[in-house]
């Protein structure tokens, strides 16, 4: 072995031992990096067999992905009449169903939060129905609803109501779970009930936050209603898909940049009110 091979072993896998002022040896555990790096490699070439993932098919086709980005610019400026209406339709169905979604979450919430409800199973329950609701794709949810309520905008609002309530309700319970109940509890020694020692003391707390949270998956929301069309929830995912299908990629990238401009404006407010908040 050379002396940089000896030095990378020494610092690796060779135990090392240390004296302390009292005389005492203590003996480093031996690094399991190795391990942890034999077993990611392995599962690497894995889940490339598996998948049939090939780096030479993805180098001989990606350059068709560029072919088609070339066929967007320049985007069809005499189709942006036709898309108004479904950009709309999804800027309306995020801002529903993140409002819905968020009011929705908060009993719930409080239900979870282990320092307001003392009942394990109680807060067990309610936990375990938030973890089976994250657990439910969006885009499965926006089919089961249009299979209940119809094809539509109604169905895409439902959908992200509930990813919205699954969302937001996860982090803000385990924010309630964080804050300080010094207040809470002096407010119920004074003989204020619990839900509004909850209301003036909990609340204040952890309402910047939540709000923060909202226009963040509001944010979000938005890329997400787009594709919700490709089920047949409404919004820009609807027009997308056919022109996608009709190969019109022209008008694809007028839509892309109508949804990329809103997408920008949306996030310069959401990050102004979230600096606002916080």
């Amino acid at each position: 072995m050379q002396k940089s091979e000896l030095g990378l072993y020494d610092r690796i896998l060779k135990p090392r031992k240390y004296t302390l002022p009292d005389g005492k040896e203590v003996v480093e555990k031996r690094s399991r990096l190795p391990l942890v790096l034999l077993i990611l490699v392995a599962a690497t070439i894995a889940s490339g067999e598996l998948t049939g993932f090939s780096f030479s098919t993805l180098a001989r086709r990606i350059s068709y992905f560029f072919v088609i980005l070339r066929d967007m610019v320049p985007p069809d400026w005499a189709y942006m009449p036709r898309v108004w209406e479904p950009l709309m339709d999804t800027i309306k169905m995020s801002l529903l169903g993140s409002f819905i979604g968020a009011v929705l979450c908060i009993p719930f919430s409080i239900v979870c939060a282990s320092n307001l409800v003392h009942s394990r199973l109680v807060t067990a329950f309610f936990k375990l129905f938030y973890s089976v609701v994250r657990t439910l794709p969006t885009l499965v949810i926006a089919l089961i609803a249009t299979y209940i309520f119809g094809l539509g905008t109604f169905a895409g609002t439902v959908a992200i109501a509930v990813f919205t309530f699954a969302y937001c309700g996860k982090i803000l319970y385990e924010q309630i779970e964080t804050v300080d109940m010094g207040s809470h509890e002096a407010l119920e020694a004074l003989g204020m009930g619990r839900i509004s020692a909850i209301r003036y003391a909990v609340w204040p707390q952890v309402l910047p936050q939540f709000i923060s949270t909202v226009l963040f998956c509001f944010e979000g929301n938005v890329r997400y209603a787009s594709i919700l069309g490709y089920v047949g929830a409404g919004g820009l995912g609807l027009i997308l898909n056919e022109r996608i299908g009709w190969m019109e990629y022209a008008r694809v990238g007028m839509i892309l940049l109508a949804l990329f401009v809103t997408v920008v404006v949306i996030e310069g407010v959401s990050s102004y009110l979230r600096s606002k908040l916080t």
